[in-house]
């Protein structure tokens, strides 16, 4: 069966070498889940895991990480980004005999910023997801359902530098999460236009020190001053 969305582990893995090859000794990666199961009922959504074809994606990822560079696991609670986080690991493992650290669920990886979760639901049933998206990008909602864009991308960037300035030299904190986590970095950080279909499975933006700044980066656009 075709996937839902585009794999883009393979894009990662190489924006990653790239930056390693650029000097970058230490950096930060959200990264999207990999590809999982689907349901038509909202209230099963938080417990669709991985399909067979998504676990082998993450334990492949996890295998063509660089070796110099080790992962310090995080990932949202929901079950499909715990999975993913394992498996990368167990890929990880099966190359290099380095035993990870345990992954570390943090509510940051979680969709945190709905507040109201069954009214956001049946406004989605009514617009769809893309346009629910653009119309919280245009702060058309309540923030009593959902928080503002900006101030959500502001809480992701502010997380991942914070685990970039924790780790040490020849570490990646790679945190798994979900899509609408990825979207308003891309939107509000790095100035790139909005469609659902730009985030596929495992991918990434990375957050990275040079001469005493924060840069973001993704697959398909330069570095980014974020701090």
């Amino acid at each position: 069966m075709k996937n839902k969305y585009r794999l883009n582990s393979e894009q990662t893995v190489e924006m990653i070498r790239s930056l390693i090859q650029q000097g970058v000794d230490k950096m930060s990666v959200i990264v999207r889940h990999s590809d999982r199961h689907y349901t038509k009922d909202p209230r099963m959504e938080p417990f669709m895991g991985l399909n067979e074809k998504g676990k082998e994606f993450a334990f492949e990822l996890g295998k063509s990480l660089p070796l110099d560079m080790t992962p310090v696991l995080f990932s949202s609670h929901f079950g499909r980004c715990i999975e993913t986080a394992y498996l990368i690991d167990k890929g990880f493992t099966a190359v290099t005999g380095k035993q990870l650290a345990h992954n570390t669920p943090h509510e940051m990886l979680t969709p945190f910023y709905i507040k109201d979760i069954n009214k956001a639901m049946s406004t989605m049933g009514n617009t769809g997801s893309d346009e629910f998206i653009l119309k919280w990008f245009n702060n058309e909602f309540d923030e009593d359902m959902i928080q503002d864009p900006g101030v959500t991308a502001d809480q992701l960037t502010n997380f991942m530098v914070e685990r970039l300035q924790e780790i040490g030299h020849g570490q990646a904190a790679v945190c798994i999460t979900h899509d609408w986590n990825i979207f308003p970095i891309r939107k509000f950080k790095l100035g790139l236009p909005f469609t659902q279909e730009d985030v596929g499975y495992l991918d990434a933006v990375a957050f990275f020190e040079k001469d005493g700044k924060v840069f973001a980066t993704a697959r398909d656009c330069e570095p980014v001053q974020v701090f």
